[in-house]
């Protein structure tokens, strides 16, 4: 029972996020003004961007390398951002419901484990996304987050909490989300709403994972090395691939989004490419992944990330 709202140990986590911001008035007025403003264009440099079902940990000491962390294309899924107050380790990840209860765990101890010889810090939570959807896949997320939280056998302090009903607005008498992507700089400690005209190397890749059922956390770096790795996983071959690309983009929002009415306009083309990959790649423990290695990327002179054999 660690869960700590306000420098107060909670007895146990809130039922809803109503209940949250009610219990904590100000998480509530720290959530509206950054829900108030308008999303920062972020660039790539010094950007590590994180796909659905993904996690990375930094230190401020690395900020040649990511100085950003940042993901997007959230409607009911949920960042979760903790950063040790000591050493000023942070963690990112994007969280749909696949793995969160045993998902969390690796979090911490990552953020433990780079914050060593550190004696003094807590670690704070911020939880950005998701919103009222009329199914609430979101709500019951963050039910099942703030109670996975709160079972963790370490101190957690909940700073910020951008989620629920201070993450949604009407529009044409539908809720939607209002922050689809968040930023998080690493040196600072700043939150913000963000969009991200360049996600980083292997998207198609990275988003064929998240289709094919792999549900864990995978993460995405090492910081004493300012290496960025994508795998190894394996999928098998998908029936029907090309029946699914012969559908209508409206077919395949339909069917694969869990809001398709509030669905960005790029979900679709998104989800095609990424069929494709696994057309082309059906086997990618023969074709990507050789040796059963990663993929391997580092900063070159320009700041882009680019493949490297490690």
């Amino acid at each position: 029972m660690v869960l700590v709202l306000g420098g107060v140990v909670l007895d146990e986590a809130s039922i809803d996020s109503r209940n949250l911001f009610h219990a904590a008035p100000h998480l509530k007025e720290a959530a509206a003004h950054v829900a108030s403003l308008p999303p920062k264009v972020v660039s790539p440099i010094g950007l590590l961007y994180l796909h659905q079902r993904e996690f990375a940990v930094t230190l401020p000491q690395d900020t040649e390398n990511v100085s950003l962390l940042g993901t997007d294309d959230c409607s009911t899924c949920i960042v979760v951002i903790l950063r040790h107050t000591g050493s000023g380790a942070t963690c990112m990840a994007h969280v749909d419901g696949a793995d969160q209860e045993s998902g969390i765990t690796p979090l911490i101890s990552r953020i433990q484990e780079v914050s060593l010889g550190y004696a003094n810090g807590r670690i704070e939570l911020h939880l950005v996304g998701g919103y009222m959807d009329p199914r609430g896949y979101s709500e019951r997320l963050v039910i099942s987050l703030l109670h996975a939280f709160h079972k963790e056998p370490v101190e957690i302090d909940l700073v910020f909490a951008c989620i629920g009903e201070m993450n949604t607005t009407i529009r044409g008498g539908l809720a939607w989300p209002i922050i689809y992507g968040v930023g998080f700089n690493v040196k600072t400690g700043e939150i913000f709403h963000a969009t991200f005209p360049d996600k980083g190397p292997d998207m198609a890749l990275r988003s064929a994972r998240q289709l094919t059922g792999s549900s864990h956390l995978m993460d995405m770096y090492d910081c004493t090395l300012g290496v960025m790795r994508v795998g190894p996983y394996h999928y098998q071959p998908l029936r029907g691939v090309n029946l699914w690309l012969e559908q209508t983009d409206d077919f395949i929002v339909s069917q694969l989004s869990t809001a398709p009415e509030v669905e960005l306009p790029h979900f679709a083309s998104k989800i095609r490419t990424a069929l494709k990959y696994m057309r082309d790649h059906p086997f990618p423990a023969v074709t990507v992944f050789q040796d059963n290695r990663p993929r391997y990327f580092r900063r070159d002179e320009s700041g882009a990330w680019v493949h490297m054999r490690y």
